[in-house]
């Protein structure tokens, strides 16, 4: 006979952590929403049980008779059975309000500490009551730095959209480190606290917060090789400038190659009137900004794998002009002890390949040479690029 399953004391507080965990308990001590009362019932012996095991029976009473309740009360039922009399056993237990659930569960410091940070949510805070109490568990994970927390969220909404770096913001006891690794939670007070025209909605995320409310955003950096010694800027090949400074330049060059890899970059031949742009996968709105690119012979460098061509595709939307190097069907089959597994492939349609690299592509999708290969541009043999580049130099431009 199966062991039969009773409810103990132990579970009963597994049971109330379960809704501490969920946050109710929290929440109900600041918006009662009518759980409580709060009554669990208790799996106990039915008759047939009572009757067929009565001392596993006593034994189980005799825990619940144990158990110090002054946190809950316990309901009893009461069960007349022919064999073994009328016996009372324990049916549910009651939890009166949060505070006792608290109490019971060790966490009388913890809810007192939560009704500290709702009473600080007053006047110009008021709206962020929501935010506590759809997260309270997060909100008490920052109680130590909750004053800290507000400070920023005033601050910024004292001085809205403030055209200035984090860093430049000074408030007592705080540093653009405390704000940068808190962006997500300061970014959800914000969207609250701010009034609409004060919040660039179009800018997401943590690497948005800057734009989004309208703090001055670290430049995006574009680095580049001039390839030509006779273009040299003050003398210097490698370099790396804003993209504003970089859209502004209007190089004299021809041809711009555009590789993924920084050693493939670094060890790029010289090439008459060329450049090579240091990729930096998806995104490309800083070199879009840069019109002059738009009647340049450029050349995409990438891994032979689906993300590869998915860049390529993307990288076409801004300069449709783009010629692939080196990602071809030939270059693949001749590097065999090179591959390697791409550990997520994409599986989007693109619209931005050629007939040929969308053939290679869809090979590659459908596991056709082997199950999701790769091939790494830094493994692409280094004599089969400069024969490349060899027939570049007799193309006419």
């Amino acid at each position: 006979m199966s062991k039969p399953v009773w409810t103990l004391p132990a579970e009963l507080r597994a049971e109330l952590d379960k809704r501490w965990q969920r946050g109710q308990i929290l929440t109900e001590s600041l918006a009662p929403s009518g759980l409580f009362p709060l009554r669990i019932p208790l799996k106990s012996p039915s008759p047939a049980q009572l009757a067929a095991d009565f001392s596993a029976v006593q034994a189980w009473v005799e825990h619940w008779l144990a158990v110090e309740a002054k946190h809950f009360a316990i309901e009893w039922r009461e069960i007349n059975h022919r064999l073994s009399g009328r016996n009372r056993l324990p049916a549910a237990v009651v939890f009166d309000q949060p505070d006792d659930a608290a109490a019971y569960l060790k966490k009388a410091k913890e809810l007192a500490i939560f009704g500290q940070l709702a009473a600080s949510l007053v006047d110009d805070f008021a709206a962020l009551r929501p935010w506590l109490l759809k997260y309270p568990l997060r909100a008490l994970e920052h109680a130590d730095e909750w004053q800290k927390l507000l400070a920023v969220a005033g601050w910024v909404v004292e001085h809205p959209r403030p055209g200035i770096y984090l860093r430049q913001i000074s408030l007592p006891g705080i540093d653009s480190k405390f704000i940068e690794s808190r962006k997500k939670l300061l970014g959800e007070w914000l969207d609250l606290l701010l009034p609409a025209a004060a919040v660039d909605t179009a800018q997401t995320g943590v690497a948005g917060f800057e734009l989004r409310y309208g703090f001055l955003a670290k430049p995006a950096t574009i680095r580049f090789r001039l390839l030509d010694s006779r273009l040299r800027i003050a003398g210097l090949s490698d370099l790396t400038v804003t993209a504003g400074e970089f859209a502004t330049l209007n190089l004299p060059v021809l041809r711009v190659f555009v590789t993924e890899n920084d050693i493939n970059g670094l060890a790029f031949p010289p090439f008459a009137d060329s450049m090579v742009l240091f990729g930096r996968g998806y995104g490309f709105d800083a070199l879009a900004q840069a019109e002059w690119l738009k009647d340049k012979d450029i050349h995409y460098w990438g891994d032979i794998d689906t993300h590869g061509f998915a860049i390529l595709s993307q990288f076409r939307q801004y300069f449709p002009q783009t010629r692939s190097l080196l990602m071809d069907q030939a270059t693949l089959l001749a590097h065999r002890e090179s591959w390697v597994a791409e550990t997520t492939p994409s599986r989007a349609d693109l619209s931005g390949l050629t007939s040929a690299e969308s053939a290679l592509y869809d090979a590659l999708r459908d596991n056709r040479f082997g199950q999701n290969l790769r091939l790494e541009q830094e493994h692409v043999g280094f004599d089969r690029l400069q024969l490349r580049l060899e027939g570049l130099r007799r193309e006419p431009i």
